[in-house]
C-alpha cells in the first residue's frame, strides 16, 4: 500500500520544485471573478462541511504560493478531496494563479 503513494509524492515533489520565475503573476482582479464559486465556503467564517464534517478554511490573506501550489496539487490528484479536484479539473495555470491573488490580497 505504501508503494501507490511513491509516484504521487514523486509528482508533487516535482511540482513544488519548479522555480516561481516560471509562473505568470496573479491578476487579483480576474481572480475575483473565477473565485465566486470557491467563496461559497471558504469566505464563510467558521464553516463546516456537512459530511464528512471539517472545518473549511477561509483563505483569504493567505499566502499566493501556498494556494497556487494546494490548486496544483489537488488538479494533478495528489491531494484526495472529490469537491477540490472537481473545482480544479477545468482550470489553467494562469486562473490558479488569479484565485490564488485574489485570496492573497483580500484578507477579509
Amino acid at each position: 500500500m505504501r508503494a501507490n503513494y511513491l509516484p504521487r509524492l514523486a509528482l508533487l515533489t516535482a511540482v513544488l520544485a519548479l522555480p516561481v520565475t516560471g509562473f505568470a503573476a496573479g491578476d487579483a482582479a480576474a481572480g475575483k471573478h473565477k473565485a465566486f464559486t470557491c467563496m461559497g465556503c471558504h469566505g464563510v467564517p467558521g464553516y463546516n462541511n456537512a459530511y464528512p464534517t471539517y472545518h473549511v478554511p477561509k483563505l483569504g490573506g493567505q499566502h499566493a504560493k501556498y494556494i497556487t501550489s494546494a490548486l496544483q496539487a489537488y488538479k494533478a490528484g495528489l491531494r484526495s478531496h472529490g469537491t477540490m479536484q472537481a473545482q480544479t479539473f477545468n482550470l489553467s495555470e494562469q486562473d490558479m494563479e488569479d484565485i490564488a491573488a485574489f485570496f492573497a490580497e483580500n484578507s477579509e
